[in-house]
C-alpha cells in the first residue's frame, strides 16, 4: 500500500525505521496525511516558495508540504535517526528537499540558503516551541527573512500568543508576538491526532509579520521589559521593573503608567514606550 505522493504510509516508515517517539525531544508524530496536508495548505500557495520546516521527525508534514508544490523544503532535524527516512523522501523529490542535521535553536536562519519568498511551517516539539518562536520573533533586521510562521503548538501556548490585556493568559509571548505579527488561531487538533497521544490538545498559529511594529523600541529591551513584569506578574509594575531599573516608579509615573498597576492590564504600547524609556538611559 501507497502514499497518493508514491511513498509507503508513515505509519509502515516508522515501523520499518523502529522509530518512537522520543518525550525528551517533545515528539508526537502526525501521521495523518489529511491533517498534515490541511497544515501546509494553511501557508497559503507553495508555488515557487522555499519552506523551512523544523522537526520533520520521519517526514509527514514534509511530504505533504512537497505534494502541495513547495519548490523547495529545507529541514532542520536533530535526531540522526529520522535522516534515513528523510533520505528517501528526497529521492522522491529530486533537488526539491534539503536535509540540515542539526539543532534548530542553534541554526543561523539568515544563512540559509532561501531562494525567493520563505515560509516557515512546523509541527513544534513541544519542550522548544516558545523559545523557537521567540527567537524567530526577535529576528534582526526586521521585516524578517519568512514571509509567514504556520507552526503547531499546545493549544495552551497558542492561546498565550494570541491573548489580549487583562487575561490570564495575556504575557511575554503576547507582548512579542503581537507587536511584530498578526496572529491568529487557524484551528485545534485532539490528542489522538497523534503518535504517542500527548495529555494536551494542540492547535495551529499563523503569524504574519508587520513590516513596521509600532510604536517602534529595541527588541531586545522590550523582551526584557516583559521578561521582568510577567515574571513576577501577582507584584505591582514597581516593584517588578526593579529587575531592570532602580527606580521604576519614577519611570512609570513620568509615562502617566500607575506604578501600583500589574503587567496584565497594560496594553503592548505601554511595554514599548517603557522599554524606548529605559534604552535612553543606557
Amino acid at each position: 500500500m501507497t502514499a497518493p505522493d508514491g511513498l509507503p504510509p508513515l505509519r509502515e516508515v516508522i515501523r520499518a525505521a523502529g522509530l518512537s517517539a522520543k518525550k525528551s525531544l517533545g515528539q508526537n508524530f502526525l501521521l495523518d496525511l489529511n491533517l498534515t496536508r490541511r497544515i501546509a495548505r494553511s501557508a497559503g500557495p507553495l508555488e515557487g516558495v522555499t519552506v523551512v520546516e523544523v522537526g520533520p521527525g520521519p517526514g509527514g508534514l514534509t511530504r505533504a508540504l512537497l505534494m502541495e508544490g513547495a519548490a523547495k523544503v529545507i529541514v532542520i532535524e536533530r535526531d540522526e535517526r529520522c535522516l534515513a527516512p528523510l533520505e528517501d523522501i528526497a529521492v522522491a523529490y529530486p533537488d526539491r528537499l534539503e536535509i540540515l542535521s542539526a539543532d534548530a535553536r542553534e541554526i543561523d536562519y539568515g544563512a540559509l540558503p532561501i531562494q525567493g519568498p520563505a515560509r516557515l511551517v512546523a509541527n513544534l516539539p513541544y519542550s522548544v516551541g516558545t523559545p523557537l518562536l521567540v527567537g524567530w520573533l526577535k529576528t534582526d533586521p526586521w521585516p524578517p527573512w519568512f514571509e509567514s510562521l504556520v507552526l503547531m503548538f499546545q493549544r495552551e501556548v497558542a492561546e498565550r500568543i494570541v491573548a489580549t490585556p487583562g487575561g490570564k493568559d495575556y504575557g511575554r509571548l503576547a507582548v512579542l508576538s503581537q507587536w511584530r505579527t498578526d496572529p491568529r488561531i487557524l484551528f485545534s487538533l485532539p490528542p489522538d491526532a497523534f503518535t504517542p497521544k500527548p495529555k494536551v490538545a494542540s492547535a495551529v498559529v499563523k503569524l504574519v509579520p508587520k513590516a513596521n511594529p509600532e510604536p517602534s523600541c529595541d527588541v531586545r529591551v522590550l523582551e526584557r521589559v516583559t521578561a521582568a513584569a510577567f515574571g513576577q506578574r501577582r507584584k505591582m509594575l514597581r516593584a517588578s521593573l526593579k529587575q531592570v531599573t532602580p527606580d521604576p516608579e519614577a519611570l512609570l509615573t513620568a509615562l502617566d503608567l500607575d506604578p501600583k498597576a500589574r503587567a496584565e492590564t497594560l496594553q503592548i504600547a505601554d511595554f514599548c514606550r517603557i522599554a524606548n524609556a529605559l534604552a535612553q538611559k543606557q
